[in-house]
């Protein structure tokens, strides 16, 4: 093992430590087998789909401390929205292309246990995009149920970049949506909802091991507890396995894009192939994100032609890899 593949591995232990989280007894079903890294042939060709990272932005607000989730807003071209990780209240923030505030909004009737990603979609009145916040975190695999909270879109304004954390805007009330899965306990913090049929999707982070993808089918009714379909298990091209920390699917529905603390990957759905489910079956492919300091953040460009990263930490950077 080389010496920067050394430093990545003690790197990722540390994470792993740090966050409590138990090797799951998923790694022990897991047979022995070579690891499939970044440096195939193929996935090298197949990575050149997208330029080289570059920093466009620092976020400037002073409460964004630990970007989480990120999701290109559908409401007003080149703005974002992200939210701080466990520790933070129920507030997203939105922000532009370079880095400006555009204000904070406080999620009604939300709580924060442990916020992880960020995802946007359609909900229950057509033709209106609404956000998806999950808290869905769960390092020490203790809850038996976890929520994602799904509101309209806030309409951005000019007078709402004045807003702050101590004096915030306030959402249409949220819908606790309580999910479960049909297996066990999992701790996960990538988050993604299927732009045609408003699907919700969460793909477990596990050290050494294939995540597995849960579908929660819509329309989700907010006054039960769901209970999730496991639809499949990826093979992440990594040396430490699906230590997955983000997710964003493309508007067109056609990608998905997923993040560690290290990498970006992409799963492209064949052409002729219309069920969007039949993209966890595609061979995921590694895409540079440059130098994160913390990477838990990924999202796609509203016209679908770049993918944007984000980092924990204050005054995040904000890296654009662009689609050839």
């Amino acid at each position: 093992m080389s010496n920067r593949n050394l430093a990545i591995a003690s790197t990722v232990l540390a994470f792993v430590c740090l966050s409590c989280q138990p090797l799951p007894r998923d790694v022990r079903a897991v047979p022995a087998s070579k690891p499939h890294t970044a440096n195939t042939s193929q996935n090298r060709s197949i990575s050149g789909t997208y330029g080289a990272p570059a920093t466009i932005a620092t976020i400037r607000s002073p409460s964004v401390v630990e970007s989480s989730g990120l999701v290109a807003s559908r409401n007003a071209p080149g703005a974002y929205w992200t939210h701080n990780d466990s520790g933070d209240g129920p507030f997203i923030y939105a922000f532009d292309s370079r880095g400006e505030s555009r204000g904070v909004w406080r999620v009604a009737g939300a709580k924060a246990d442990d916020w992880e990603d960020i995802s946007v979609g359609p909900g229950p009145i057509p033709g209106r995009p609404y956000l998806y916040i999950g808290d869905i975190g769960d390092n020490n695999a203790s809850r038996l149920e976890i929520v994602v909270y799904r509101t309209s879109e806030p309409v951005i304004v000019a007078a709402d970049s004045t807003s702050t954390r101590t004096k915030p805007r306030l959402t249409e009330p949220a819908d606790a949506i309580r999910l479960r899965y049909p297996d066990g306990k999992h701790d996960a913090e990538a988050l993604l909802v299927d732009p045609a049929s408003g699907n919700i999707y969460i793909v477990t982070k596990i050290a050494f091991a294939r995540p597995s993808v849960y579908e929660a089918v819509a329309p989700l009714n907010a006054t039960e507890v769901t209970t999730m379909k496991r639809v499949g298990g990826i093979r992440v091209p990594s040396l430490f396995g699906g230590v997955i920390t983000g997710g964003s699917v493309s508007p067109d529905g056609r990608r998905v894009a997923l993040c560690d603390y290290f990498e970006g990957y992409e799963l492209v759905l064949p052409k002729g192939r219309p069920n969007f489910e039949d993209i966890w079956k595609q061979r995921m492919t590694t895409i540079d994100l440059g130098k994160r300091k913390q990477g838990e953040a990924i999202a796609y460009r509203l016209d679908g032609r770049a993918l944007l990263a984000t980092s924990e930490g204050k005054r995040s950077p904000l890296i654009q890899v662009v689609r050839r």
